[in-house]
């Protein structure tokens, strides 16, 4: 498994924590648990913020891409180069984001709502009829309907078209709408998107927060396949939820080699499930990786995830969706969210209220 430099660090105090004698009884080390986690949750701060100080560029920059507003707006034919730039910045902050998003969601709720919640949750009970400015229906979601308004996939626009208040997504159609886009929408995405980056410095995040959020990130892959069969799957306009789910298991991996050194102290129990947890992360990262693209792959024809037939399996969504289906159940041993549960339990991390 590669190590990030950002964590050898940890890594480094755990090998010569096991390489010298103990300083007392036999069941002494250089490190104590505490020290151990204090150090596995500096690391991961490191890394949590590393990635939203990314998002936080990126925002910006996408904010700064867009063109300036004239009287028929813009579209992707009429502003291409620029379209262009801000769908490659809104990608760059997808991916930082869905690096972190366990941990933002466990201790920035309400941000992390406003940044990444979906179209149809927004929509729920008010319509918002104005999809450029700041208010209703925000971030990187509200952005990326926008940006691929002429590249929907039909089964997204089935889905949404049913909902209650709906709202058509367009381009900028109008001087006004293409100001709003660019100076209240996209900059209510920088401006949470930059709060956050202010606020986590100086924010206590706790073992609890930087472990168990990963594993809840693990469990909820399942979700991701699940709702392609509805339309409602997460970045469903620009279809990139493949690429989302590749930036989660790596976030996970990198949480938990900062926790590793910890584990690998457990005795043969810890060597145990760290094996089965790098195992497990392997098994997912294999079978992401042999699809190409930044998509789901296609749905087979008649689709049923309560019964699906052998053949609808075979194919390369059928693959997929019974391996992530397998992997995200914490119920069933041998699993990688089980495995990862049993390692939280082992270091006697407490799970999230």
């Amino acid at each position: 498994m590669h190590i990030p430099a950002r964590l050898r660090s940890g890594l480094a105090i755990a090998a010569a924590a096991l390489s010298l004698p103990a300083c007392g009884s036999d069941n002494e080390t250089l490190l104590t648990d505490a020290e151990y986690e204090q150090q596995a949750v500096l690391d991961v701060k490191a890394f949590i913020q590393d990635n939203i100080d990314e998002f936080a560029a990126a925002t910006a920059a996408l904010q700064a891409a867009a063109p300036a507003p004239d009287a028929d707006g813009w579209s992707a034919t009429s502003d291409k180069e620029a379209v262009d730039a801000m769908k490659a910045e809104w990608k760059k902050a997808r991916q930082a984001y869905e690096s972190v998003e366990g941990a933002i969601a466990v201790v920035f709720p309400d941000l992390d709502y406003s940044t990444d919640a979906r179209y149809d949750a927004f929509i729920e009970e008010q319509a918002d009829d104005n999809l450029f400015d700041g208010e209703g229906v925000t971030g990187v979601h509200a952005v990326e309907r926008i940006l691929w308004a002429d590249a929907i996939p039909e089964p997204v626009l089935a889905f949404e078209s049913e909902l209650d208040n709906y709202s058509e997504a367009a381009f900028p159609a109008t001087e006004a709408e293409a100001a709003s886009f660019k100076d209240e929408l996209c900059a209510r995405l920088a401006a949470d998107a930059a709060k956050m980056q202010s606020d986590f410095g100086s924010l206590a995040l706790d073992a609890p927060s930087a472990y168990r959020g990963v594993i809840a990130s693990i469990a909820e892959q399942v979700e991701k396949t699940s709702k392609a069969a509805t339309g409602e799957e997460e970045s469903r306009y620009a279809q990139y939820t493949l690429a989302d789910m590749r930036a989660n298991v790596a976030a996970g991996v990198a949480t938990y080699e900062a926790f590793q050194p910890w584990i690998l102290t457990k005795g043969a129990e810890g060597a145990e499930v760290d094996e089965a947890v790098r195992d497990g992360f392997e098994r997912l990262s294999n079978a992401y990786d042999a699809i190409e693209g930044d998509a789901l792959p296609p749905l087979p024809e008649g689709w049923s995830e309560a019964e699906p037939t052998d053949e609808q399996l075979a194919t390369p969504f059928g693959k997929l969706f019974s391996l992530v289906e397998h992997e995200s159940d914490d119920a069933t041993p041998g699993t990688l969210a089980s495995d990862m549960t049993r390692s939280a339990d082992l270091l006697r991390i407490k799970t999230l209220p």
